[in-house]
């Protein structure tokens, strides 16, 4: 069964107060790309944001890869406009999630996936378990809980209901399992979860930080990489060639700092080493850019569910000097992670004239990858 993601995010979020909650930061990342992140993880394909079109710009950064579309004046107007941007190339189902709820996770996702296995519709949901009140000021009655539940999403459907259900339905509904119903489709509920907070207030933030921080995923690589000298009149590390009185001995364009960088990357992951991936018995990688091999690795990583959050490394070398070429190398291996400056670190000593270092006989380089996920 292929299952389409929507994630609705053109909401103004008015009680919240200031700019749109969708787009304020969450521990490094808008809530909008938390939510896309968390669908994408689970392996919906494609994924569709709806957007005000106010918000054109923070949409477009908020995932790779993601469909854009321009919602509508209201969530259902929204949800119809991403359905509707779907149903050249149905796909078997579809979930619909609030951009404003992060911390879903792939249990729950899960959950609503298998069950429209059996059902045309799904949806997660929390028994009321609270006395409930009414009145304003002061109490002025009580309200049974049986049998009442609290909504959640994403909200699956079998696509070609839920479309229909949504041309025909005349606006004004809560919830797309509310215009589901008024379609005659019945909606089987599974257990949500209590993490899955919907952002409604600035409070929210802080309890959404703790859920997030409480579920991640830190590792740690590093990786080792040397290469004589040999003939020549340049050297290439970390992506930026440098002038020298020789070259390097290698198969592909010997960039230490990028084969070490990598080896972390791969190493983080438990994938082996660069030889593995590019072995150098194969001829189709000589001379070529090391630049290639850390962006697969970088692919790797972004396809286990992880970002890579922080890259050092040290170059070994009693030559060249590398303190010039400091601030290119940043560049360069920033714009293969997609890091910006300051969480990327070059740093170059000698070995005090020991080793095949000190004697000038080659280079080397150790390195350091973090990676973060969720």
């Amino acid at each position: 069964m292929r299952v389409a993601g929507i994630i609705v995010a053109g909401g103004r979020g008015t009680r919240f107060g200031g700019a749109p909650k969708q787009w304020r930061d969450l521990a490094g990342r808008s809530v909008a790309s938390r939510a896309v992140e968390a669908m994408s993880r689970a392996g919906l394909d494609p994924l569709v944001l709806v957007h005000h079109p106010d918000d054109a710009a923070e949409a477009a950064l908020a995932h790779p890869g993601v469909h854009l579309v321009p919602g509508g004046a209201t969530r259902p107007d929204s949800v119809r406009a991403g359905l509707e941007a779907l149903a050249g190339d149905a796909p078997d189902a579809v979930l619909i999630h609030d951009a404003a709820r992060p911390c879903v996770d792939a249990g729950l996702i899960d959950r609503v996936v298998k069950a429209l296995a059996r059902a045309d519709a799904a949806a997660p949901a929390l028994p009321v378990t609270d006395a409930l009140w009414r009145g304003g000021d002061v109490v002025e009655g009580t309200q049974a809980r049986d049998g009442l539940w609290r909504a959640q999403t994403p909200q699956g459907f079998r696509f070609g209901p839920i479309l229909s259900a949504h041309r025909a339905h005349p606006g004004g509904a809560a919830d797309d399992v509310e215009v589901a119903r008024a379609a005659g489709l019945q909606v089987a509920i599974v257990p949500g979860d209590e993490n899955n907070l919907k952002i409604t207030h600035p409070g929210d933030l802080a309890r959404a930080a703790r859920i997030l921080e409480s579920r991640m995923d830190v590792r740690t690589g590093n990786g080792f990489d040397v290469h004589a000298f040999g003939p020549g009149d340049h050297v290439t590390l970390c992506g930026v060639r440098i002038p020298h009185a020789h070259g390097v001995v290698a198969h592909s364009d010997g960039d230490v700092g990028l084969h070490a960088l990598t080896d972390a990357v791969l190493g983080a992951l438990a994938l082996g080493d660069i030889g593995q991936h590019f072995p150098p018995s194969d001829p189709q990688w000589r001379g070529a850019d090391s630049t290639m091999f850390l962006r697969h690795a970088a692919t790797l990583a972004r396809e286990a569910g992880f970002r890579i959050n922080h890259a050092d490394v040290t170059l070994i070398c009693e030559a060249p000097k590398v303190g010039p070429h400091v601030p290119a190398m940043k560049a360069a291996i920033g714009g293969a992670l997609d890091l910006p400056p300051d969480r990327v670190s070059i740093k170059a000593t000698t070995s005090e004239r020991l080793g095949f270092t000190g004697r000038r006989e080659g280079i080397a380089a150790i390195a350091t990858a973090t990676l973060v996920s969720p």
